[in-house]
């Protein structure tokens, strides 16, 4: 049975009984403290917690998750994957323990002919909570479930909670049991190999608080409406259903693996660490693309540096499979067409998605030769000095700077006959997890909890009257200060107000809050942010500046007329430079990204390479032509597939109901869904003025401009700059470019021909230098301190000018001199010295180290230098001591 027919069949069960079939959520998570949607009950927690009325009471769905806590187990269990879907069905306080295990075991055991699963009824098992005696006599005396297929287990394995305080429950496990050859016997209690757990009934009746770890928490209530949360994980019940060994090998991931097996040339099944990397391969690729899918493109942070992470390893486990060569082209066309039936998207956005895996891999193939010879360099150094580790704060730069793996690092080190200090590149690592864990922690603290807006939401939507109006009355519907509910605020305290009715736009889509005031008898608040912390309700941060505002009072919102009238020219500027980079580029330019306030917007969007001077006079042209054109900005309401149908363009990481907002400009030249606040006609823009194009990640370019009056101003000052150069060089404005490449020029020849001048003067200097040369042992030393220099090359011009003199003769030079309060050291041998051993880099180490400093360098030549410029002298006595014993 394929993979996307088990989704099919559970979700047609649950429609015939009842239950609202919603799509999947995006793998980015709304939730705040989340980076991406890591479980299937995370896009029902408003529902769940009752801060958000559920659509209807009973829901079934197909959930993308992604989850990377465990990377390190992909490939090495059956069921570790990043990306996995869990099927569930949910009840808001309608059907509860009864009701979710007779649809379980219905689905499990119905035939396939009768459009179950057909699993066998002596295959499976169950736990439940150890003090659950409702669920076991369910499962007993209701479904006929022999007792000795029933266990009671502890909070670890069969309670559920969030981690926070709210609401927690029982659960009850269903298992398969795999047979003899996987474990013993004895049920899951004993072996959770053998018996594989395939789905979570989870009865969300408690209210828990005092949380003190995984299993120490208080339970110190009923929830108010007793809800249903259960999760069957799709790739586990695919895997047994086909008869596979573990999920890489169930026909969504198993082409990725096969295509990984054809390519490398090596076999499936007889080398284990082999097979590990090809089942990673399988399911790092398929990760990657869905996440691709949903608008995440890789970069150094948060989502994009998972994705880039799960890239880098299918990389790095292609080359330990003997592959140097760039494999993305195969493998992720191949992962496509396993999972398209199932996600057409991956088929409609292929081009856009494909430019942005293929650029990730070629960057990270010249990342690897990079890395590759900054670690030769490291490892000859260490070989050089004698030693036979690589330090651990050398694999550490090359692996967090150049992003070289640490295996990687190992194994060359190897082959050379060096040991890497993994104990002090794990310190490093363990460091660099801790500032990361903090600054998580850091980020959550500042987060409230999106509980306290329950009530709140319950009495309704927000209305946002801002369209069509800059002021309306309303009432403060409730009040929050350091993120608990108060009754009242008072001046000078910075408050969160929840209004029936705004005209103030809350952040979204790329547009900043508005700013603005709330009024009321006697209270003036001032705006500092606008924002939706829960769907469909909207929260002010303001900061009380006169007064005290109480619950229930009148209030009316006031919008900044000038800042909302820039922030609608930037908005709709945004649109145009938009259908202009389509025009230009073609369609897959797409949006990846944007900020739009007063004056300013910029855009990022999915491109591998650089903008040419000329086309982004193309992309401002065609924009700002469109402005001049006065095209007509229109608004509808219509359905998601209406707008679809139309043309629309969906905007990066927006979330989208069956009713969204279309914003059209000049009809479909630009057509988006939009739920920001926008001109009446094109001109209202004013003028765009592009003032920069950058990289944003190997695939993904941003554009920013200057909107309306800052656009003017911009330009303003730039003709006057162009003034004061054409009057200061006497020079007519239309040759001033010829004019200053030329002076340019001319001031090169002057600095080439100053520095050749400095160069010979330095020269000059070497042949008295030579004549101090003393003896020190079997060699001759020319040590000499040159004072006051502007730099090292200075003192390495000097050092080599004088082995040059020295000539043929067994000779060391030592040439030193201060820079910026720190003396260097340069220390050159001919050839006749490094032929008797001597070297360069050792010596230069050597004088280094008495001037409490570090150096090094190559037999022939090398520098070093300290902080202690006292101590030249002795520097000088080291190297000479040195010598005489050589």
């Amino acid at each position: 049975m394929k993979t996307a027919e088990i989704a099919q069949r559970y979700l047609t069960f649950f429609e015939k009984n009842d239950h609202l079939i919603v799509p999947s959520a995006s793998l980015v998570s709304d939730d705040p403290t989340l980076l991406f949607t890591v479980a299937g009950m995370v896009p029902m927690i408003p529902y769940l917690t009752g801060v958000v009325p559920a659509p209807h009471p009973r829901i079934a769905d197909v959930q993308k998750c992604i989850r990377t806590n465990d990377i390190e187990e992909v490939g090495r269990t059956a069921r570790h994957g990043t990306f996995f879907q869990m099927l569930g069905n949910w009840s808001f306080g309608d059907y509860f323990k009864e009701g979710a295990i007779r649809y379980a075991w219905e689905l499990l055991t119905s035939s396939e002919a009768d459009g179950g699963l057909g699993f066998d009824e002596k295959d499976l098992w169950v736990t439940v909570y150890e003090t659950d005696d409702e669920a076991e006599a369910i499962w007993r005396d209701i479904i006929g479930l022999k007792p000795e297929r029933i266990q009671r287990l502890g909070r670890a394995d069969n309670y559920w909670n969030t981690g926070q305080p709210g609401p927690g429950g029982p659960d009850s496990e269903i298992f398969f049991d795999r047979g003899p050859a996987y474990g013993q016997d004895g049920g899951p209690a004993v072996d959770d190999n053998r018996f594989l757990e395939i789905w979570n009934l989870v009865f969300m009746q408690d209210f828990i608080e005092n949380i003190r770890g995984k299993t120490e928490f208080d339970i110190v209530g009923e929830l108010p409406q007793k809800n249903i949360d259960t999760g069957m994980g799709l790739e586990r019940v695919a895997f047994l259903k086909q008869g596979v060994e573990n999920m890489y090998e169930s026909d969504q991931v198993r082409p990725v693996l096969d295509r990984a097996i054809e390519i490398s040339g090596r076999p499936y099944g007889e080398v284990h660490e082999d097979d590990v990397r090809f089942r990673v391969v399988a399911d790092h690729v398929r990760s990657s693309l869905m996440l691709l899918s949903d608008g995440v493109r890789p970069s150094n942070e948060g989502r994009g540096y998972i994705l880039r992470r799960l890239m880098r390893r299918t990389v790095r486990s292609m080359r330990l499979l003997g592959v140097d060569v760039p494999t993305f082209p195969e493998l992720f066309s191949t992962s496509r067409d396993a999972m398209k039936i199932a996600y057409p998207v991956l088929e409609t956005d292929w081009t856009a998605l494909s430019t942005a895996a293929f650029a990730e891999e070629e960057t990270f193939l010249r990342t690897l030769a990079q890395g590759s010879t900054i670690l030769d360099l490291a490892l000859d150094e260490t070989k050089k000095s004698g030693q036979a580790t690589l330090a651990g704060s050398e694999a550490f730069l090359l692996h967090d700077t150049y992003g070289f793996p640490i295996d990687l690092t190992l194994e060359v080190a190897e082959e050379q006959g060096l040991s890497v200090d993994r104990a002090a590149f794990d310190a490093l690592m363990q460091e660099q997890r801790i500032r990361a864990k903090e600054d998580a922690r850091s980020r959550k603290r500042q987060l409230a909890d999106v509980s306290v807006y329950r009530d709140l939401r319950a009495e309704g939507e927000t209305v946002f009257s801002g369209y069509d109006e800059l002021e309306t009355e309303s009432r403060v519907l409730g009040l929050l200060v350091d993120g608990a509910p108060v009754s009242s605020a008072t001046e000078g305290q910075i408050a969160e107000v929840v209004l029936a009715e705004t005209t103030l736009y809350a952040e979204s889509g790329g547009q900043v809050a508005d700013k603005g005031t709330i009024t009321g008898p006697g209270f003036v608040l001032d705006v500092i942010d606008v924002q939706r912390p829960v769907p469909g309700l909207v929260s002010h941060t303001v900061d009380v500046r006169q007064g005290t505002v109480s619950v229930d009072a009148v209030a009316t919102t006031v919008v900044d007329a000038a800042n909302r009238r820039a922030a609608r020219q930037a908005h709709s500027a945004t649109h145009l430079v938009h259908a202009a980079l389509r025009d230009t580029l073609g369609p897959t330019a797409t949006q990846a990204g944007s900020l739009n306030r007063a004056g300013y917007m910029r855009f990022d969007f999915n491109w591998s390479q650089a903008l040419s001077p000329e086309t982004r006079t193309e992309i401002e042209d065609i924009a700002n032509r469109a402005v001049q054109d006065g095209l007509e900005v229109t608004t509808r309401v219509v359905s998601l597939d209406e707008a679809k149908a139309a043309g629309a363009m969906a905007l990066f990481g927006e979330k989208y109901g069956d009713v969204v907002r279309m914003v059209d400009i000049g009809g479909p030249w630009s057509r988006e869904l939009c739920a920001g606040t926008h001109v009446r006609t094109s001109s209202e823009i004013g003028i765009i003025s592009l003032v920069g194009e950058s990289s944003v990640g190997a695939s993904n370019r941003r554009v920013e401009a200057l909107v309306g009056a800052d656009a003017f101003r911009e330009l303003a000052a730039e003709r006057a700059l162009v003034s004061q150069l054409t009057a200061s060089l006497k020079t007519p404005r239309e040759q001033l470019v010829d004019k200053v490449t030329d002076l340019a020029a001319q001031l090169k020849t002057a600095e080439k021909r100053i520095a050749q001048f400095e160069s010979a003067q330095r020269a000059d200097r070497a042949p008295g230098i030579a004549k101090e040369a003393r003896a020190a042992g079997a060699f001759q030393l020319a040590a000499h301190d040159l004072g006051s220099v502007e730099s090292a090359d200075e003192v390495r011009d000097v050092a080599t000018a004088v082995r040059d003199v020295l000539g043929a003769a067994p000779a060391v030079v030592a040439v030193s001199g201060l820079a910026n309060g720190r003396a260097i050291v340069v220390v050159a041998t001919t050839e006749a010295a490094r032929g008797a051993g001597v070297k360069a880099g050792v010596l230069a180490k050597l004088a280094a180290g008495v001037l409490g400093g570090g150096g090094g360098g190559r037999d022939d030549i090398a520098q070093g230098g300290g902080t202690d410029v006292s101590a030249l002298p002795a520097a000088f006595g080291a190297i000479e001591q040195e010598l005489q014993r050589a």
